[in-house]
């Protein structure tokens, strides 16, 4: 599917979600950190039918995997949160919505897909947190996900090098990338100059994207602490969780602070270069959780098999990012319908051929990690 996308997108387009911070050598262990654990079958125990399904904040999902959220969705197919949203809710999983979408939340709760979740930051401007939180409440979201790593944005070279914007810079360079994906520019000739942060719209404002990308920086704040945290909490009802922990000292506080889950990430390496790989950390984080608190991964998850390894050393679930990014550039709908099969078939197969019958039985029985 990746490289289905690669084919199917101008090159900029394409690196803006393919790339991360810098020299990409978080982004790089994400995926290499699957390859120091393998699997180890017990065949005799007998699978011949498997449950993929989980329990996740009160809600079944068919599979142990969740749409992570990912900005400008609609950059790759029209509508693309839309269309990403529908396949989670055939597929019986959870989509998140990025802040970051081009449509506003309301309008994606107005398709009544379920379950959905909402990402919110911590903003300069504290009302404007309030704002997002009480919007996502009156649309009816089913969960928050507050994420903590993107207090400073980091430096993605590969845009810096293609020279790419939002919306796409309309120069000899681009034009020429454009041209050359004729598929993808027919799609999105009447897509490119209506793409907006649709949730950073304020009423009276324009909603000219490149006045709002270039504000976007200056609302983050690195001061955030955890009064912050406890501030959301107290504004928000259902659960809450909490994304980019990678330290298991934050992972025990989160549970002391009243939040209900934790997404183990580093942004999928496009945050802090040489940050810890998600799985590296997970066992650690999972022993400082407070029992019972589901902790979650996301970062280089790109094979069925990555799902179970995961799930083996104590994830609940993982959230895919990229994967959907490139489902949305091959075929709308119908690519993230086909990547969350290659998913479930994989995790499927894997558990028979491992002798799991139930996603409880994925325990570290399972693995072995080489020197």
């Amino acid at each position: 599917m990746r490289l289905l996308a690669r084919a199917e997108l101008p090159r900029p387009v394409f690196d803006f979600a393919d790339g991360g911070a810098e020299t990409e050598r978080t982004l790089r262990r994400n995926e290499s950190a699957f390859d120091s654990v393998d699997l180890v079958p017990q065949p005799l125990r007998g699978a011949a039918s498997r449950d993929l399904s989980i329990m996740l904040f009160g809600r079944q999902l068919n599979l142990p995997v969740i749409i992570g959220p990912t900005g400008l969705s609609g950059l790759f197919w029209p509508d693309g949160e839309f269309c990403g949203a529908r396949a989670a809710q055939a597929a019986g999983i959870a989509f998140c919505l990025s802040h970051g979408s081009v449509c506003t939340l309301e309008a994606l709760a107005a398709t009544g897909v379920s379950p959905r979740w909402m990402q919110v930051f911590i903003y300069r401007d504290r009302a404007f947190t309030r704002e997002l939180v009480e919007r996502a409440a009156a649309a009816g979201y089913d969960a928050l996900v507050l994420t903590i790593d993107n207090q400073l944005l980091g430096s993605r070279e590969r845009d810096i090098r293609n020279g790419f914007g939002i919306p796409p810079r309309m120069d000899l360079a681009n034009l020429v990338g454009m041209a050359v994906k004729p598929r993808w520019l027919w799609r999105m000739r009447r897509e490119l100059r209506r793409i907006t942060f649709g949730n950073y719209v304020r009423p009276g404002e324009s909603a000219e994207i490149r006045k709002l990308a270039g504000r976007m920086p200056t609302l983050l704040d690195p001061a955030m602490n955890w009064d912050d945290v406890d501030a959301v909490r107290k504004m928000w009802t259902g659960p809450l969780i909490l994304k980019g922990v990678l330290s298991p000292a934050e992972a025990e506080m989160a549970g002391r602070r009243g939040v209900d889950g934790i997404i183990v990430s580093n942004h999928g390496g496009r945050q802090l270069d040489g940050a810890v790989s998600s799985f590296d950390i997970l066992p650690r984080i999972v022993e400082a959780a407070p029992a019972g608190m589901p902790v979650l991964m996301d970062g280089g998850v790109r094979r069925g098999a990555d799902v179970v390894k995961a799930l083996a050393l104590g994830a609940s679930a993982c959230l895919i990012g990229r994967p959907q990014l490139w489902g949305l550039a091959v075929g709308g709908e119908a690519g993230v319908t086909h990547m969350l099969d290659i998913f479930r078939r994989e995790i499927d197969r894997v558990m028979g051929l491992c002798g799991v019958t139930r996603i409880a039985d994925i325990g570290p029985d399972l693995l072995f990690r080489r020197n």
